[in-house]
């Protein structure tokens, strides 16, 4: 009778985990077309990819104090590093900063995706901002973060001959950075703010990133290559105020548009975890709120004055405003057209040859939005 009972529910377990299989299958993605321009953007590059872990020290800063937890004389930078084996020759370096309450990373797809075709990423988790920091992700933090990702920059370029993992060098004259979300904000401000820029930042990527606090005389300092990456469903950082506005006020800036991308989509989890929800920035909204104080404006207006080119707008909807969110579009649609766009701007600014830039400034330019229904590149 056991036996039976046992053959009986291994048949079911066999049947659910078929079933569960053709599921997932049927409701993938759909891929570009296999002869386009956009499905070779996919394919992974001729490098196989190492990664390293570091904890960065900055001795002349401290961490503050975070709602009775605290703080610490320095700032520790746990940092992951993304790189290519076997390839000797001077890398891009691109430093990423991560969301509130994330993880540096929080998007390993687009770090290995960049490191096989040649470039060294560094990604750390913020002392106050990141998901595992004692009383809650701090957003008021990321003031310092600035001054993090021009620590970061220094401890890459300085690693001696035995503690780099790569064999290569670091190319000075070739570091861009990214940032999603709050990271997003962080890579605005370490591009452009007037005290806390870093000037060997040559190229910069927001994705997602709440930035209509910031006027276009804030850009002034800096005419280096800007791209946005926006979803027209995200509920967290409202796509009109932040997205839409970046073509106008940025200096040679430009922005890729996914109609019905979420603000949770992006995430290298996305899916096929978030695939069967209608909008998963619904979860994304209690999680972030939950952190956030009273007096976040205050934060914003630290950054500077009006003069600075910083300027608060009452009438710009807050965080998670709109609830419910829009339906979102699927999110593997939506992670593909994220990791294709920042390759194709990285490679059309740090290509090494001009047919390199070329193409990849077309891919970008032309070839996604040809691809791909949802995305729409406006420069």
């Amino acid at each position: 009778m056991f036996s039976k009972k046992s053959k009986g529910l291994s048949g079911l377990l066999f049947t659910l985990l078929i079933l569960a299989i053709v599921v997932y299958v049927a409701t993938g993605p759909q891929q570009p077309a296999a002869d386009s321009s956009s499905a070779s953007w996919l394919q992974r590059g001729p490098y196989s990819v190492g990664t390293a872990e570091f904890n960065f020290v900055d001795d002349s800063r401290s961490t503050n104090e975070n709602r009775g937890f605290a703080g610490s004389s320095n700032r520790t930078l746990k940092t992951s590093i993304w790189y290519p084996q076997d390839l000797d020759e001077a890398l891009p370096l691109i430093i990423h900063s991560h969301g509130i309450m994330s993880r540096g990373n929080e998007l390993a797809n687009v770090a290995e995706r960049l490191a096989s075709h040649g470039y060294a990423v560094a990604a750390a988790d913020y002392p106050l901002t990141n998901g595992q920091t004692p009383g809650g992700a701090n957003a008021s933090d990321v003031t310092n973060q600035p001054a993090d990702v021009s620590f970061l920059i220094d401890s890459v370029l300085t690693l001696s001959f035995d503690e780099k993992p790569f064999i290569g060098s670091i190319d000075p004259n070739r570091i861009g950075l990214s940032g999603y979300s709050l990271g997003g904000l962080t890579t605005v401000l370490a591009t452009y703010h007037p005290r806390w820029r870093d000037p060997r930042v040559k190229a910069s990527l927001s994705i997602a990133g709440p930035i209509n606090v910031f006027t276009s005389r804030f850009y002034k300092t800096s005419d280096v290559p800007f791209l946005g990456i926006n979803g027209t469903a995200d509920a967290l950082i409202d796509y009109d105020t932040n997205g839409l506005i970046i073509p106008e006020r940025i200096t040679n800036a430009s922005l890729v548009t996914i109609a019905g991308g979420s603000h949770l989509g992006f995430l290298a989890i996305a899916d096929p975890i978030f695939r069967f929800m209608h909008n998963p920035d619904s979860i994304g909204c209690q999680a972030v709120l939950s952190v956030l104080e009273d007096g976040t404006d205050d934060v914003f207006v630290s950054f500077g004055s009006e003069s600075d080119g910083v300027l608060l707008d009452p009438n710009v909807p807050t965080i998670c405003a709109t609830l419910p969110p829009r339906e979102a579009a699927h999110p593997g649609r939506q992670t593909m057209i994220l990791e294709i766009a920042v390759l194709a701007f990285f490679e059309s600014v740090f290509g090494e040859t001009e047919p390199i830039r070329s193409a990849a400034k077309e891919q970008l330019e032309i070839s996604l939005a040809a691809d791909f229904e949802e995305a729409t590149f406006t420069d």
